[in-house]
């Protein structure tokens, strides 16, 4: 009966010699699964991989050509972890003794699987993780604006103070002065008030009026100018120092740059996104939580397939084969055959078999 190259490769995967397989044909399809699994917990460990490194070296010209080679290289190192883990387990073993043997390799393939599930979980949400993103990007903007106005504040502490001093005094001059030339234009033509004399004219009342206005609108011009020269000077500080730069981001800005964010700030998104306490949030974290237990599941199918099979004629072949072969190299009698020969063989040959024959020979 002939056999595909698909069928052996999977039973090549499956850590079982394929000789000991085609042997028994009950044994082709258990051996095929578990194959065609381990190939397959590879090939997602590859793809995760690969997405996590991509976007390590995010923005990097050639981080296309480094997620792949990370990828192939990280899931051929799983599909070598998980062909080990299966092929090690003794199905001959009697009661427990399997589940014991077994357990430090669930733990290990539960490791894995959650290793396995993250990057694949970061692209599944990827539009929530550039949302998130995106307003902590927002959030963080305002705060080093924040920081920086505040330091250049406090930096120019004296000149602001004065700003402040002179706006003050200059916004109550302004409306006073309007307020004098109001009474002035009501004293020339007559207008009886609680400020006014009610003669009509230019008379006495009237040039006192003028004067105060005057005055007042000396010293507005001299605050006015005052005003002007400080204003001028900050807003040299300012360029010099770059805070005229601090601009909020604009939502172009803010959309490349969480599309060109790092594997730890997605990481990050993610993890914010499973902890809210909003109904969102809560429907992703089981979403994520979902997504793990079935890469776990997945991880550990091998395992449990093996364990939950019943001992097969190539496991009971294995196990004696490994037995008398075991038994051979560990039998110590000074006068066993097969230690002389196995002792001599490496000398090429024949004459190492003769030796060891002769040699076995004189000491009988």
């Amino acid at each position: 009966m002939g056999f595909s190259q698909m069928q052996r490769f999977f039973w090549v995967c499956s850590g079982t010699p394929v000789d000991m397989i085609e042997k028994y044909s009950t044994e082709h399809s258990k051996y095929l699964g578990i194959g065609a699994t381990i190939v397959f917990t590879a090939l997602f460990a590859g793809l995760s991989g690969g997405y996590a490194l991509y976007f390590v070296f995010a923005g990097n010209v050639f981080a296309p050509l480094w997620s792949v080679a990370f990828g192939l290289l990280w899931g051929l190192a799983i599909f070598n972890l998980d062909r080990y883990i299966v092929s090690s387990i003794n199905k001959t073993s009697k009661g427990m003794k399997q589940f014991y043997q077994a357990s430090p390799r669930f733990i290990f393939a539960v490791l894995i699987a959650i290793v396995i599930a993250r990057p694949l979980e970061l692209k599944i949400f990827d539009k929530e993780i550039h949302e998130r993103l995106k307003e902590r990007y927002l959030m963080d903007q305002k705060a080093q604006i924040g920081r920086v106005q505040l330091s250049f504040n406090e930096k120019y502490a004296q000149e602001l103070s004065q700003i402040r001093k002179y706006q003050a005094e200059y916004d109550l001059l302004s409306g006073d002065v309007n307020r004098l030339r109001e009474e002035l234009k009501e004293e020339v033509f007559g207008s009886k008030t609680n400020t006014t004399s009610g003669v009509p004219g230019y008379g006495a009342y009237a040039k006192n009026k003028e004067a105060v206005v005057g005055a007042k609108q000396l010293r507005l011009e001299f605050l006015a100018s005052q005003l002007a020269d400080l204003q001028a000077y900050m807003n040299r500080q300012k360029a010099d120092e770059g805070i005229n730069k601090q601009m909020m981001l604009t939502e172009d800005l803010l959309d490349r740059k969480a599309a060109h964010a790092g594997f730890a700030d997605r990481n990050w998104a993610l993890g914010e996104l499973t902890r809210s306490g909003d109904n969102v949030s809560r429907s992703s974290a089981a979403a994520v939580q979902f997504i793990t237990l079935l890469f776990i599941a997945f991880e550990c199918a091998p395992l449990i397939v093996k364990l939950l099979s019943d001992a097969g004629p190539s496991d009971v072949e294995g196990n004696e084969t490994e037995r008398r072969i075991i038994a051979q190299l560990t039998n110590t009698a000074f006068l066993n055959r097969n230690r002389i020969v196995r002792q001599y063989r490496f000398l090429g040959a024949k004459s190492g078999r003769r030796y060891a024959r002769r040699y076995v020979g004189q000491k009988r």
